[in-house]
């Protein structure tokens, strides 16, 4: 299969060094992507052979940003979104290519807004001021959910007030919240949330390119719907075609195993679990996150899914046992098949020690690190990997995504 790739990209912020976030911006797309792909067969050489690569799923160059997570600076009258320079002072982002047209449209009425409020921008250097991020995230549908980063509750009450304004100038804010991270420290979001909409969740409703389109991302009328459900502190891939051709290549690889019985572990919201579930198959996600396994159950429930057949269980993945009947399982027999999609640290020795001598016969393994998947694929044997792909779901970046199906020897 071929991937289309369009040319380079444009970014002002980027030619007048700005903004360097997009080191590979200035190259052809389609040489970005040759350049991942050797990078990336070449770290995992000693695990996956090259004529087990599939061609790579290919980004749009701009417009593919689901989400920005824009560091506020400045001054409320005059704000700045974006990220912070060395010295802690801000770098304005709101025109960044990158993001989807829905998330563009509203930076600058979230900007007007904090002008409007009087919300201070947090100032590192002095510790000072109250507002830190913005949090947008947009839906295939052009729904948003925003989410405001405070250093206190001083002004929650004055953004509730504020909301019914707010709704009338983004009339697809879906979600509204608040996130108090009152440390100074180099991590966005704190322990508490409030939400501040009668929805708590984001409708994500994905279309999966039809097998017989050989899982290439691009949203298609013929596609498969998937909806997933984000709830304010949940994780979601950035780039939503990618990731919908992530799920797609899933699901085809899997089905042609016809497994009965489907594990995914580090399920998140359940796209993998979700993308899976099929007639007859029973399919149990595990998450250690409570309120994202809230949003794959309801998604499951919408997508009319037996309860019974589609489980999903809130538990530390890196704990669980693939070989155990019962116990933490909650009476789950050995997977057929297991999926696993860690984070950047991988699944880490123990857990692939657990599954190499679990007897499980087939892995799909979806990483978002090539070195810790190759640390990983180290201690997995006795299992082969049968066939690979690269999904460029970070264009203009080193980061790659890498889906990869073992079975045991």
């Amino acid at each position: 299969m071929s991937v289309t790739a369009a040319p380079a990209a444009s970014c002002a912020l980027h030619d007048a060094g700005t903004c360097r976030s997009c080191p590979h911006l200035s190259l052809p797309m389609p040489d970005q992507l040759a350049a991942k792909q050797s990078r990336v067969a070449a770290l995992l050489a000693d695990h996956v052979p090259a004529d087990l690569w599939q061609a790579p799923a290919a980004s749009a160059p701009t417009g593919f940003r689901n989400k920005a997570k824009m560091a506020v600076a400045g001054t409320a009258a005059h704000p700045t979104l974006g990220i912070l320079d060395g010295a802690g002072s801000g770098v304005d982002l709101r025109t960044c290519p990158l993001h989807v047209p829905a998330v563009e449209a509203a930076l600058p009425v979230l900007a007007g807004l904090i002008t409007e409020l009087g919300l201070r921008p947090y100032d590192v250097p002095t510790r000072r001021g109250e507002l830190k991020y913005v949090l947008v995230t947009a839906s295939p549908d052009d729904d948003l959910m925003v989410r405001f980063v405070l250093r206190s509750r001083h002004h929650l009450e004055r953004l509730r007030a504020a909301l019914p304004d707010l709704h009338r100038r983004l009339p697809q804010l879906a979600v509204a919240a608040v996130n108090i991270q009152s440390v100074h420290q180099a991590v966005i979001e704190g322990p508490e949330e409030i939400v501040l909409t009668e929805e708590d969740r984001l409708l994500m409703r994905l279309s999966l390119p039809s097998p017989e389109h050989g899982g290439r991302a691009g949203r298609r009328a013929d596609g498969v719907e998937l909806p997933l459900y984000l709830p304010t502190r949940s994780f979601f891939q950035t780039n939503t075609a990618v990731a919908e051709a992530l799920y797609a290549t899933a699901r085809d690889w899997a089905q042609e195993a016809q497994p009965a019985r489907v594990w995914d572990l580090f399920c998140g919201v359940g796209g993998f679990a979700l993308a899976l579930a099929a007639p007859g198959r029973r399919v149990l996600g595990v998450e250690v996150s409570a309120s994202a396994i809230d949003g794959a159950r309801a998604a499951a429930d919408l997508m009319g899914l037996d309860p019974a057949q589609v489980r999903f269980e809130a538990d530390d993945a890196r704990v669980l046992d693939p070989a155990a009947l019962g116990d933490r399982a909650a009476g789950a027999q050995r997977p057929d098949l297991l999926v696993v999609n860690p984070p950047r640290r991988g699944i880490g020795e123990q857990l692939a020690d657990r599954i190499e001598a679990s007897g499980v016969e087939r892995v799909l393994y979806s990483s978002c690190n090539p070195r810790t998947l190759a640390a990983d694929l180290a201690h997995l044997p006795s299992m082969r990997v049968v066939r690979s792909r690269l999904f460029d779901m970070f264009p203009h970046t080193e980061h790659a995504e890498v889906l990869v199906e073992l079975v045991r020897d």
